[in-house]
């Protein structure tokens, strides 16, 4: 192969591994978040909820890095589910309040199996692990900050 070509190199590209690996991530979540009739970004949805209690819209975009027309089917097919419900906030009636349901509470207990479950899936020791987060989060947050400048 001639030598100016090998950046194109799909072996050479940072994308392609992230991309295979988050595929492969997310495969091994569905056969557990079917059990809980839940799909992978339902559920991070559904982790925020059980983390916060209640969030808006704008909120839940930013902690998923989802864009609005993305989450708003994802939280339609969770309220007919009965997970979620979504209220005028007392404070402001322009905005829309999500906040969990009884069984979207329960579903809580329901979901604590699936981390670990997962973590039993790869072979990486806790400090591999938390160096991959550290990169990982390192390239999200300089994104982030890139984005904020831009405002």
């Amino acid at each position: 192969m001639d030598d100016r070509y090998e950046a194109l190199r799909l072996q050479n590209q940072l994308c392609f591994p992230l991309y295979a690996v988050s595929n492969l991530i997310t495969r091994k979540y569905q056969p557990l978040l079917e059990k809980l009739d839940l799909t992978y970004t339902q559920y991070i949805v559904m982790m925020v909820l059980w983390e916060k209690g209640r969030a808006n819209e704008k909120v839940l975009c930013e902690a998923l890095s989802l864009k609005s027309n993305t989450l708003a089917p994802l939280l339609r097919k969770l309220r007919d589910k009965g997970y979620i419900e979504k209220a005028k906030d007392e404070t402001d009636e322009r905005n829309l309040v999500i906040t969990l349901t009884r069984a979207g509470r329960e579903l809580r207990d329901a979901a604590l199996p699936v981390p670990g479950c997962i973590a039993k899936e790869f072979r990486l020791s806790v400090e591999e692990a938390t160096e991959l987060y550290r990169i990982l989060y390192k390239i999200l947050d300089e994104e982030k900050e890139k984005k904020e400048n831009e405002q």
